[in-house]
């Protein structure tokens, strides 16, 4: 992962944490509503994938021991991972592409309202992916996946000569050589692997996506709705598709691409197809960028005007990252495909603990509450979510006391310590595990391995009569649930 030039090494904040007393009168575990629901506090887990599904993309036992752990925490809420809305083969993810994933659906958001005592709202992220396939091995490529036209011929002066032969003379350029004969598109197949753009309208499937997307999506929030979620969450964000088409970098001609209000016209319509798909006390909101970090990307000034339009019509929540593109994505290994959060835009939406002069804290605050204020100038009052380098009460409660949000997520925080909720409100701030930002969780991620953290996922390994009570990830080297908290009375006011 990318790293800031500075490579200043810091420590978690270790704030003062509040009396079960101070807790309770404070703003972060004070009660919100969100569209038609009422969150018990503003306090809330992001979408993670942590790859427990199955190539089914089904709700396995794996799936419903990590998000009841997160639920025993009784956050505000808890937004299921990043889930399928085509019914497509995308590894072990989870999917809501048809009807037969409404029953496992159903039983997850039972056991997170079990587990929570009723207290934890349930969202599920919807997301649409384009293709993309791994780096391929060169001569492979140059053998069988070019298409070797004309135009090749033409580049290397060889008129009249047979494919093969102009083939053969291919595989035996040198990069610097390559890279003159083949297309600019050719050459990033070649060297980051084929990858699918909402620009490649040559292409009939992503010409036609404005057609189809708004029924994928809306006929995925009906299915959510059927198995009890509170709500959906669109994800507009990061390198995906929806977020693709809220880029500066789209520049479709066919009414989708160029100006912000035709890049944000499919993001609307996808949202009203939600809407009219689902009863109007079903949450529906969204998760964007508040900057791509990208050369060629939106920025603040289009995060603003897209908030407005999404709270104009009528979103319930919005939900704020930021990076985590391809565009700067490192050059993958072969048989790897690319990852969007190596670049500097992958560093801004997960920064670790080596940062530069601001450090990896609160990246994101000072753009949310712009934002926040943009919207409450309109006398729009759509709450907004703020999460990035979460891990401390005093931040949170600063964060809610100054209007910069109105919720505060904590992500790799509450993998951490998915007690960190409960905890706090009780008092018990001093025994919270803090998140090192080491980033162990999302160099997992990246392999497509089990996420887990590595401040527990060796805990409690090493004697045999416990190990044999622990379910183990797949290498079996690691558990893959955090140990339950074993309360330690240090409060006076318990």
């Amino acid at each position: 992962m990318w790293k800031p030039p500075e490579r200043i090494k810091y420590k978690p904040i270790d704030d003062l944490w509040p009396s079960r007393e101070d807790a309770a009168a404070s703003r972060l575990f004070s009660p919100i509503s969100v569209g038609s629901i009422t969150l018990s506090q503003r306090t809330w887990v992001p979408a993670m994938v942590p790859w427990r599904s199955n190539e089914e993309g089904e709700v396995t036992a794996d799936v419903l021991d990590w998000y009841r752990r997160f639920a025993v925490g009784r956050p505000g809420a808890i937004v299921i991972e990043a889930t399928g809305i085509r019914d497509v083969p995308s590894g072990p993810l989870l999917r809501i592409g048809d009807d037969r994933y409404i029953e496992g659906l159903t039983k997850l958001v039972d056991t997170i309202r079990a587990a929570s005592g009723g207290q934890t709202k349930v969202f599920i992220q919807l997301i649409d992916f384009l293709t993309i396939r791994k780096r391929p091995d060169r001569q492979k490529y140059l053998e069988r996946f070019l298409d070797v036209t004309d135009r090749h011929a033409q580049a290397l002066d060889m008129p009249g000569a047979s494919t093969a032969e102009v083939r053969e003379t291919i595989q035996g350029l040198n990069d610097d050589q390559l890279q003159t004969v083949l297309s600019a598109k050719e050459w990033e197949d070649l060297s980051f692997g084929y990858r699918q753009r909402v620009t490649d309208t040559q292409l009939d499937e992503i010409a036609q996506l404005p057609q189809r997307l708004p029924t994928l999506f809306a006929d995925a929030a009906r299915r959510a709705e059927q198995a009890g979620f509170d709500g959906v969450e669109l994800h507009y964000a990061h390198a995906y598709t929806m977020a693709s088409f809220l880029s500066a970098s789209n520049v479709r001609d066919d009414g989708y691409g160029g100006s912000a209000s035709a890049r944000v016209r499919l993001p609307l319509e996808v949202y009203r197809a939600v809407r009219s798909a689902t009863d109007r006390d079903f949450v529906v909101g969204c998760r964007f960028l508040t900057d791509e970090i990208c050369a060629a990307g939106s920025g603040l000034d289009d995060a603003l005007f897209f908030a407005e339009q999404f709270a104009s019509a009528g979103m319930d929540f919005l939900s704020f990252s930021r990076g985590g593109k391809f565009d700067d994505a490192k050059q993958p290994k072969v048989g790897w495909a690319a990852y969007p959060y190596t670049g500097q835009s992958g560093y801004e939406c997960m920064p670790s603990f080596i940062s530069d002069d601001f450090g990896p804290f609160g990246r994101n605050v000072d753009p949310v509450a712009l934002i926040r204020q943009r919207l409450r100038s309109e006398s729009l009052q759509t709450p907004c979510i703020m999460a990035g380098g979460m891990h401390t009460f005093c931040q949170a409660e600063s964060i809610l006391e100054r209007g910069q949000a109105d919720i505060v997520g904590f992500a790799r925080q509450a993998l951490a310590d998915p007690d960190w909720f409960e905890k706090v409100r009780g008092g018990f701030g001093d025994q919270v595990i803090l998140c090192r930002y080491s980033n162990y969780c999302e160099g997992l991620d990246q392999k497509h391995k089990q996420v887990t953290c590595e401040l527990w996922d060796r805990k409690e390994l090493d004697a045999d009569e416990q190990a044999e009570q622990v379910v183990m990830s797949h290498d079996g080297k690691r558990r893959l649930i955090a140990p339950l908290w074993k309360r330690a009375i240090s409060n006076p006011s318990d």
